[in-house]
């Protein structure tokens, strides 16, 4: 038997009906924010990762599953959303739309990390970019989002936190100051760490080995004033959205080209690895690609990780068909199967969802498949409705409640019980 590649999945329902139901979820979200969706390839080119990522990253040095197609191509799946977005806004002049930027992606990505709990190497996420949108009140906006999506959807005690990376200016002097503290401490630091210190000293602030022992002595950003009275507006425009957060000053992005507001939403229900959305401001990134200058501040969330969240949940919720369709005739069954055929198709023209398993099976092994699948519902033609021109409704919640209607009234018994 051949099985899946490690750290892929298949995702079976009820599990896919959950991802379904986040998907929908974010999209009406997105509609109250006036985010429209803009769909990215899954295929890019590896300079486009390397060029907005950044060298020292882990995506880029260990994680990228990238390949020299047949023309000789470097070529990569996409790990992330936000580079393919910037080249998409940049390639079609989107800045001159007339209409504003802001997009989101619902979309899988990939990444050769190693597999635990809630992160696969093909994953889901859901991502929004606001390209354009420079002040404190679009950060506050997409935060705030952000949050709305998740509360909707069911996550409940979510943290915030926030912090300010500042901008070039405020970033040369405190990287300055940063490396001559992690040189200090060099023999401590991590293999990794050691060797890109002097490329990128934050990176090792997102380190997972040393970010947490460091944090506590490690030089705090002092930033520019206007980057401090940025960062100070966003605050208070989360307060007046109610959006619950708290300022860590240790928080850094593991990607190069955030600047000033960072952010990441974090639940401590699946164990340590408790980020499950996070994102940030990057003002120079589409000028880095050789776009126009313009700012911009996005979000992505991990749609596997939240599942996991909500596991139990989507378990419990009824995923059923309204209406099974059994047919049990032994004389005329050709007759009852059309007829039980046509009921099906006028159900569904009504809006009614409907299933059935097999019309040559015994009754018995019929009612056992309506049992399982969840039908509020089971119509029945039988010798006595075949001969009738009826269907008998019984109502699987109740198993003492039957009753008979004409066929042709069947699609607008739901009429009178919904009343």
């Amino acid at each position: 038997m051949i099985n899946v590649l490690r750290g892929f999945r298949d995702i079976l329902p009820p599990d896919s009906e959950g991802f379904a139901a986040i998907e929908a979820e974010a999209r009406k979200v997105f509609a109250l924010y006036g985010f429209r969706e803009l769909r990215i390839p899954t295929l890019e080119k590896k300079e486009l990762f390397i060029k907005s990522t950044g060298t020292t990253t882990d995506i880029v040095q260990k994680e990228m599953y990238s390949f020299t197609d047949a023309g000789g191509r470097e070529i990569a799946n996409r790990p992330e959303g936000t580079p393919g977005i910037a080249r998409a806004y940049i390639e079609n002049n989107l800045n001159q739309s007339g209409r504003n930027s802001k997009f989101f992606y619902i979309a899988n990505m990939f990444r050769a990390e190693r597999p635990q709990a809630g992160r696969y190497r093909e994953f889901e996420q859901i991502g929004a970019e606001n390209i354009g949108g420079g002040g404190p009140a679009s950060d506050a906006e997409t935060i705030s989002m952000l949050v709305n999506l998740l509360e909707n959807i069911g996550i409940k005690d979510i943290v915030v936190d926030i912090n300010s990376l500042g901008c070039a200016e405020c970033r040369n002097v405190y990287r300055a100051q940063l490396l001559e503290f992690l040189k200090q401490h060099s023999e401590t630091l991590c293999e990794a760490c050691r060797g890109r210190i002097e490329q990128n000293p934050l990176r090792a602030l997102d380190c997972k080995i040393d970010g947490p022992r460091l944090a506590e002595t490690a030089p705090q950003m002092q930033l520019c004033e206007a980057c401090g009275t940025h960062f100070s507006e966003t605050q208070e425009l989360l307060n007046l959205a109610g959006v619950k957060f708290r300022v860590n000053h240790s928080l850094v992005r593991g990607l190069d080209y955030y600047t000033r507001t960072v952010f990441e939403v974090r639940s401590n229900a699946i164990g340590s690895q408790d980020a499950i959305a996070a994102g940030g401001r990057y003002d120079d990134l589409i000028k880095s690609m050789g776009g126009p200058n313009v700012p911009a501040v996005g979000w992505a969330m991990g749609v596997d990780r939240v599942a996991l969240l909500l596991k139990e949940q989507f378990a419990a919720a009824e995923h059923g068909v309204k209406v099974f369709v059994v047919a049990s005739v032994k004389e005329a069954a050709k007759q009852a199967r059309e007829k039980a055929f046509a009921l099906l198709s006028s159900l569904r023209k009504a809006g009614i969802s409907a299933d059935f398993s097999n019309f040559e099976a015994s009754f018995k092994s019929q009612m056992r498949a309506a049992n399982k699948s969840g039908a509020a519902w089971a119509f029945i033609i039988g010798e006595e409705e075949l001969k009738n021109g009826t269907v008998s409704v019984k109502d699987m919640r109740n198993a003492a409640e039957q009753e008979q209607i004409k066929l042709e009234e069947a699609a607008d018994f739901f009429t009178k019980v919904l009343d």
